[in-house]
């Protein structure tokens, strides 16, 4: 599989791995230091702003799955690009923003996408966020890695009192929904992301029958196998079982005056559908989804996508 490396700074780097953890093509985030000449620096070093290093995150992306400039995108979303003492409640050079680039194709996207921002007129404030050119990326201690997910609740503190939670909102959530509508068909962002309801028989995938899987058509995360889907008798696409659990999320739903169990996918958090107790054996249950929620990868397609691992899943015995 080929994989490529974006280097980004922004700010305490804690808060910059969440979210491109939950992009469909990255494959690996780490906490670290880059930018500066010291050589294996410790954050006590980087700390003090003796360094020239920035606290970064280098990321290891599938580029056949997603492209440098969507990651340029989702960097620009979590930071400050006017503020050129720091970000946030953290001031000092280590913790100012900056785009590491690796090649020269990365500098003419980084520089094309920071001019985009500056040219929208977004921010009355120049952009100052530097682009320049990757030296070397020293990680952090382990302690620092996957912290959000290692130290919650000190995580949650820090992040809830940074201001970083409160810009984003101000600055960029209108964006994150204008940016979803232009990308999915109306249908499929009432169903996504307001929780609509396809009509029955009246939608693509309730009778296909072609072998391959299905993944969330927001976020690209595994969902379902044509292994597994069957014939409900319903009009809505009816699965046994998830082919990647982890990605399907119940939440309770009353909102039909009724208990239901809402389906919603881990990182793109859209609306899947439903789950009920009517399905077939060994499980029991009717995995009961929107077409709309969903896109679909025919098992001749899987390498090309990305998906290669599953190929497996429909080799003839």
């Amino acid at each position: 599989m080929k994989t490529e490396r974006a280097t980004f700074a922004g700010g305490c780097f804690w808060c910059m791995v969440p979210p491109f953890e939950k992009l469909d093509g990255v494959i690996k985030i780490v906490s670290g230091y880059s930018g500066g000449n010291e050589k294996n620096p410790t954050y006590e070093q980087v700390s003090s702003g003796t360094t020239g290093h920035l606290e970064s995150v280098q990321i290891t992306y599938n580029p056949n799955k997603i492209s440098y400039k969507k990651l340029l995108e989702v960097f620009w979303m979590q930071i400050d690009p006017t503020d050129s003492e720091g970000q946030f409640v953290d001031k000092g050079k280590q913790y100012a923003s900056a785009i590491f680039y690796h090649d020269e194709t990365q500098k003419k996207l980084a520089e094309k996408s920071k001019k985009e921002l500056e040219d929208s007129g977004k921010f009355k404030k120049s952009i100052v966020t530097e682009i320049l050119p990757f030296k070397s990326f020293y990680p952090a201690e382990d302690y620092h890695q996957d912290y959000h997910k290692n130290s919650q609740l000190k995580y949650k503190f820090y992040r809830s009192r940074s201001g970083r939670d409160k810009f984003i909102e101000k600055n960029w959530k209108n964006n994150e929904k204008e940016n979803l509508k232009q990308k999915l068909s109306l249908m499929q962002y009432k169903v996504t992301q307001e929780e609509g309801t396809e009509k029955p028989f009246d939608n693509e995938y309730w009778d296909n029958k072609q072998e391959g899987i299905y993944v969330d058509v927001v976020s690209g995360e595994v969902l379902f196998s044509s292994k597994d889907k069957y014939d409900s008798g319903t009009g809505w696409s009816s699965f046994k079982k998830p082919l990647e659990p982890k990605n399907v999320v119940e939440k309770e739903d009353n909102s039909l005056f009724t208990k239901r169990t809402e389906l919603r996918s881990k990182h793109g958090n859209s609306h899947l559908g439903h789950v009920f107790n009517d399905g077939p054996r060994p499980t029991g249950l009717r995995y009961c989804m929107n077409s709309a929620t969903l896109r679909f990868i025919p098992k001749e397609n899987l390498e090309k996508e990305g998906y290669g691992k599953y190929k497996k899943l429909f080799k003839k015995q």
